[in-house]
């Protein structure tokens, strides 16, 4: 490993999210993983082990595991001291979440897919090219907490590609109202009650459990605009890996189908100065052909980070309606590889290593 890079750990290695986190830190020019920690389930294991059930390997990233990984020994999330570390990444659920980030944030900086600290006032919730200068809101937290480090959490996956394309419209003609229909892949639910593979086969399901209030509220509190109606219904659909959305929004004046596809096309041109490693070429892409986006054919474009849009339509029910439809990577962007790329920018702004 080369000697500038930064120490990282990965806790919550052995899930879906983790192993996200693993494929993309595998070669990252900036971060070296040299901790990998889970539940006292899989403590003491080597990692190439823990991840086998009756000697079939249970990785179920698309990318494929380092191998440099599979020796390392998986330590107890519980226990995983904090020395010599740069930055903690974290891909448990909100329950141990809850214990383990602060402990870990008290020395080293956490960032974290989880849904615990997501709405406390002091806390980011950050996406780099919709809301980068919320990361300023580390020092209150510090100082609120008499923390060394700070907790960053990145959105729940299904508000990340909304955001990324209500941001620019935001800006360009101001935003009354939002309403979104999610059509969410199962690798969204882990190994929930509701998407087993007899429940998702040939249906979907209607309901996700606190999902639709996640999405209202962060939108407001990433856009910064909590006077903004947001409405949505969100579903699980028998598809593997991203989210697609259909989305509709109220502008604050009038504007073309091609002024919309203009906006959408340059947003993110201020991160190129920035040359973070996990940015997209194009942070949203989009597409003239009316069957796309879909999420077996965009969701893995530029790495998983790129938002897909297309069907970009006026609205004649909405007040300055514009309705679309879009697919984003729900375990990469909208999980693993959005945290990175949040680690990224703290980097660049002085406040990790």
């Amino acid at each position: 490993m080369a000697g500038s890079k930064l120490p990282v750990a990965v806790v919550g290695a052995t899930g879906l999210a983790g192993q996200q986190f693993l494929a993309a830190l595998g070669d990252h020019p900036w971060f070296d993983v040299v901790r990998i920690a889970a539940s006292e389930r899989s403590a003491g294991k080597k990692y190439g082990d823990a991840i086998r059930d009756a000697g079939q390997s249970r990785w179920f990233a698309t990318d494929p595991l380092p191998a440099r990984f599979e020796a390392l020994t998986v330590e107890n999330a519980a226990q995983m001291k904090t020395d010599g570390l740069a930055a903690i990444f974290t891909a448990v659920e909100s329950e141990p979440a809850r214990e383990l980030e602060p402990r870990y944030a008290k020395d080293v900086p956490v960032f974290s897919t989880a849904s615990a600290f997501r709405y406390e006032e002091d806390v980011p919730i950050l996406l780099p090219a919709v809301n980068g200068e919320h990361w300023k809101m580390v020092d209150a937290q510090q100082k609120n907490r008499g923390w060394k480090g700070y907790i960053i959490p990145v959105p729940n996956c299904t508000t990340t590609g909304m955001v990324h394309t209500l941001k620019p419209l935001a800006d360009a003609f101001g935003l009354k109202a939002v309403m979104m229909t999610s059509m969410q892949a199962v690798s969204g639910a882990g190994r929930s009650p509701g998407v087993l593979a007899l429940d998702i086969t040939d249906n979907v399901i209607p309901y996700i459990s606190k999902e639709e209030e996640k999405v209202e509220k962060e939108t407001k509190k990433i856009l910064g605009l909590p006077d903004v109606k947001v409405s949505c219904t969100c579903t699980r659909v028998p598809v593997i890996e991203g989210h697609t959305e259909a989305v509709f929004a109220s502008l604050g004046k009038p504007a073309s189908v091609e002024d919309v596809k203009k906006a959408f096309r340059g947003f993110g041109a201020h991160m190129r100065e920035l040359a973070l490693p996990s940015s997209p070429a194009a942070w949203i892409t989009v597409h003239e052909d009316p069957y796309r986006p879909q999420p077996r054919r965009d969701r893995d474009a530029d790495g998983g980070m790129t938002t897909s849009v297309g069907r970009v339509r006026e609205d004649s029910v909405l007040a300055n309606g514009m309705k679309w439809v879009l697919v984003s990577h729900n375990t990469k962007m909208g999980a693993a590889k959005g945290a990175i790329l949040a680690a990224e920018l703290m980097k660049v702004k002085g406040r990790l290593g």
